[in-house]
């Protein structure tokens, strides 16, 4: 058994380093989902944020959380795109020829898709600190906004290899990650949910987003974050777990395991 392990984790970490070469050698990826993301900040936050009523005296604070999702949710369809050319190209069936552990290099695709997010994260908190978002959390509150973030992205990369591996073609691959990126919008991540219309209201107080942003939010400024916390870890597992299980199917059905 301990033995099997090694092996899958080492044909794993050469699955991560092919994929990474990748992004590396072109960084336009990186760069992609990070330009959006601020480019937003900068628009709501200098250009909208006036009239925006938040209760807080520094709206890029109250924007930093949600901002930080549509980042992850742009950059999660790249590992689509990445796994879709793959799959089309042949090679998972060169590899499956090869001694190495099957599903290994599906998880190549999934480790690469967080650092990758990762990286543009890092990139966006940076760009928010120049903008003047400030934080009171400790280290520990920081490591719990990275272990929600990191949960999200897992999470979604799961869903990103659903439409890879079952998409019909490049656009298709892709364009699962528009809904995502549009959940964010009704939610508290740009406003708060109680100024909604009860309808809209409803909704964004009872989709994932919104316990993630107002978790990560009170994280951030360090509150006590109360039922939050643990409804957004429960979406991100919940997500992660049917995810998994339906993209693991997907993949064995077009490896003929």
């Amino acid at each position: 058994m301990e033995s099997v392990k090694k092996h899958f984790f080492g044909d794993m970490g050469v699955m991560l380093g092919r994929s990474m070469r990748h992004i590396f050698r072109s960084m336009d990826t990186i760069i992609t989902v990070c330009i959006t993301p601020i480019a937003m900040m900068l628009l709501f936050v200098y250009v909208l944020g006036g009239a925006i009523q938040t209760g807080t005296g520094n709206y890029v604070n109250y924007l930093l959380p949600g901002i930080l999702l549509i980042a992850i949710a742009s950059g999660i369809s790249y590992t689509a795109y990445r796994l879709f050319a793959d799959m089309k190209s042949g090679i998972f069936e060169r590899f499956h020829s090869m001694p190495i552990t099957r599903s290994a290099a599906l998880w190549g695709h999934v480790l690469t898709s967080l650092v990758s997010n990762a990286i543009s994260v890092v990139v966006i908190i940076l760009a928010a600190l120049i903008m003047g978002f400030r934080s009171s959390a400790g280290v520990l509150s920081w490591l719990a906004v990275a272990g929600i973030l990191t949960l999200f992205t897992l999470a979604l990369t799961w869903v990103a290899a659903i439409a890879g591996l079952s998409a019909k073609s490049v656009d298709g691959a892709g364009a699962f990650s528009y809904p995502l990126i549009f959940l964010p919008f009704i939610s508290s991540a740009f406003v708060p949910a109680d100024s909604m219309p009860p309808l809209v209201r409803t909704f964004a107080e009872n989709q994932p987003v919104t316990s993630i942003v107002d978790a990560i939010r009170a994280l951030f400024a360090g509150q006590p974050v109360g039922s939050d916390i643990w409804i957004a870890l429960a979406w991100c597992l919940g997500i992660l777990i049917v995810a998994y299980i339906f993209a693991m199917r997907a993949y064995k059905r077009k490896s003929g395991q």
